[in-house]
């Protein structure tokens, strides 16, 4: 089966739409799909004909002053349990984009920041969208001049994120009913391992085992210890747009199966 359980529209950083995603996931073959933008959902409403469509989102938690990634689906519980915490960490997001704006007038670069905030609506802002804003006030000739120059991690505009503490994005996604799994563990190496580890009995029940970039021995070290925890093992590409690999990855029908009961599970 093909799946996609992982992949962004610009809803939060993805370069594509997010009708045009679920359209090339379409046209890839997907039978399961989620798009899990950033901290919204705000895309969700996209449909690939002929699979289960599922609403998901990539959560951005903090452990222990470290940022880590957790992919929650819905099961068809309480969802407005998650989307609360979600409004706050988009708030926090919009002001964290004003703080750099403001950051970048004594470096001769102004942006009216607040039509752009406005327009985001519901979607997650970053600083992608404040790089576009400086291109097209022409402060930067490109995102990546505008990155190499002004918003680059670290930087003297830069702004830490706020991220959910990760215990409370756990206990949010369990009163909401969803599915969670850890994103791209490969990130994280041992912390991700004890991670899971610890918080297997918090609900954090998955692990992306299956992913676009990984290489044979790296996924066999998050599927022996998906058995060894007792984990279902989640796939997707993290598809952005067209410089990565994706739409949709293939899975034996037996994990995918797996995967599917435990959307389905209670």
């Amino acid at each position: 089966m093909r799946i996609e359980l992982h992949c962004h529209s610009t809803c939060s950083d993805g370069t594509l739409a997010a009708d045009v995603v679920a359209a090339r996931a379409e046209a890839a073959g997907a039978v399961v799909f989620a798009l899990t933008d950033h901290d919204t959902c705000a895309g969700s409403s996209v449909r690939v004909a002929g699979a289960r469509n599922v609403r998901g989102v990539e959560l951005t938690c903090d452990e222990g002053g470290r940022t880590f990634h957790v992919l929650a689906y819905d099961r068809g519980g309480d969802w407005a349990i998650l989307e609360t915490k979600l409004d706050a960490v988009r708030e926090a997001r919009r002001n964290r984009l004003r703080v750099m704006a403001a950051k970048l007038v004594p470096r001769g670069v102004t942006i009216d920041i607040e039509p752009l905030i406005a327009e985001a609506g519901r979607r997650s802002v970053g600083r992608p969208d404040l790089a576009r804003a400086m291109v097209a006030a022409g402060h930067a000739t490109s995102l990546k001049d505008a990155f190499s120059r002004h918003l680059f991690d670290g930087g003297p505009v830069d702004v830490p994120h706020h991220a959910l503490p990760l215990v409370d994005a756990l206990a949010a996604g369990r009163a909401a009913g969803a599915a969670m799994s850890l994103a791209h563990p490969h990130l994280y190496g041992d912390r991700g391992a004890s991670l899971l580890r610890k918080h297997r009995g918090d609900g954090l029940t998955g692990v992306e085992a299956f992913y676009a970039g990984y290489e044979t021995t790296e996924r066999n070290r998050w599927l022996a210890l998906a058995q060894a925890l007792d984990l279902v093992c989640t796939g997707g590409s993290d598809w952005h747009g067209e410089v990565d690999r994706g739409p949709t990855i293939e899975l034996a029908d037996d994990r995918a199966e797996r995967i599917l009961a435990w959307l389905d599970a209670a």
